[in-house]
């Protein structure tokens, strides 16, 4: 499905990202972990495209000098320097931290925005498939975003990058600050979008402990840099790891 090979994203003099290496296959859920500035948005805003076109942005205003080097390879082609909106044609679609809903708009708005590449059909049964996933948006589907709760916002944010039709979901931190109840709610929910929709999921987060029952494999980012890799049950067998990451000793 896609693979990443010696990514390098550097600020101008700082590193980013240092040679680091992820891939998920298809149909698999893969789980990224580390600390803040670990290196997990970066990741995520290069492999959707994002950063080239941040890149493109500072270079023509003669701002932040952005470099990347590396290789991402998807569906067996190279797509590195090709822009996040062909990227998302082709199925790769972020749902990035911090929700990033529209605020002023409600929320039935935000899913049809959502929707810009889909066509008639499959966005009829995209929205019919999100309100059968988070119940409680179709009940609020009048709400403007800006009056959710947090969950809420996140069960919008997930249904509105549904809704473009994803083969690749990218989901940056999702259960960034909300309660143990609805981080489970969305670990589940994460889960059946797999099994039902047959859709490949990376998932950051800066504690592994909830997203490791879904996740089949993981690297753990650290200052830039994948220190660590493997299946679920190969890192909970790592006393170190499962102290810093999973909170279990």
């Amino acid at each position: 499905m896609l693979e990443a090979t010696g990514l390098m994203v550097f600020y101008e003099n700082m590193l980013a990202l240092n040679n680091v290496h992820v891939r998920c296959k298809a149909e698999e859920i893969v789980g990224v972990f580390g600390a803040n500035s670990a290196g997990k948005s970066t990741l995520m805003y290069t492999l959707s495209g994002i950063m080239e076109d941040i890149r493109k942005k500072e270079a023509m205003a003669g701002g932040e000098r952005v470099t990347i080097l590396g290789e991402i390879r998807y569906q067996g082609r190279d797509i590195g320097g090709i822009k996040p909106s062909s990227r998302a044609r082709d199925g790769i679609i972020l749902c990035p931290e911090r929700r990033r809903i529209f605020k002023e708009s409600s929320v039935m708005e935000n899913l049809k925005i959502g929707a810009y590449l889909a066509t008639p059909s499959q966005a009829k049964a995209s929205l019919e498939y999100v309100f059968t996933l988070f119940p409680a948006l179709k009940n609020l589907r009048k709400r403007v975003g800006g009056f959710l709760s947090g969950g809420e916002q996140q069960m919008l944010a997930i249904g509105r990058a549904l809704m473009a039709q994803p083969k690749l979901l990218l989901l940056d931190e999702p259960l960034m600050g909300l309660s143990p109840l609805i981080q489970a709610t969305l670990v589940r929910s994460t889960r059946i979008i797999r099994d039902q929709k047959k859709i490949s999921l990376i998932v950051t987060e800066q504690y592994a402990r909830p997203v490791l029952p879904i996740v089949d494999y993981a690297f753990i980012l650290e200052n830039g840099a994948a220190v660590l890799e493997g299946r679920r049950g190969e890192l909970l067998d790592n006393p170190d790891v499962r102290a810093a990451y999973f909170g279990v000793n």
